[in-house]
């Protein structure tokens, strides 16, 4: 119910919304609020331009965003692995005075479910994930 009303009241970006964005060269910031251990399944990656990504876990949100996104009328997309915890990131975050959040719908699953690229240690790669 409480990611429920986060999604309502943050509101949520797809990923070709996303990607558009990218492609359009949009100044946006992408928070990855997943936890230290999940970072390693990879980042959001565009082909054509270097995505600007800002890393605090969730319990760590509030004491760390305003050092780290500054200016609050800046684009933030919110993600975590499915969207819960990036819902309820930019919840928070447009209580705390940021005016243009959204959350990345589905997460970065959703994102690589696309066929859009995920940034490895093994180098940038497209994943095959099924349901």
């Amino acid at each position: 119910v409480l990611i429920n009303e986060a999604k309502k009241e943050a509101g949520e970006i797809t990923p070709a919304e996303l990607k558009a964005m990218f492609e359009d060269e949009k100044s946006v910031i992408i928070l990855d609020v997943r936890e230290t251990e999940q970072r390693a399944e990879g980042y959001l990656f565009d082909d054509f331009v270097s995505v600007n990504t800002v890393s605090i876990t969730r319990g760590n949100l509030e004491w760390e965003v305003q050092e780290k996104i500054q200016d609050k009328s800046i684009a933030v997309v919110t993600y975590c692995r499915n969207g819960g915890r990036g819902a309820l990131s930019a919840q928070t975050l447009k209580k705390m005075g940021y005016k243009n959040v959204k959350n990345l719908k589905g997460g970065i699953q959703d994102w690589a479910k696309a066929g859009y690229s995920v940034k490895t240690g093994l180098g940038v790669t497209k994943l095959d994930i099924k349901d």
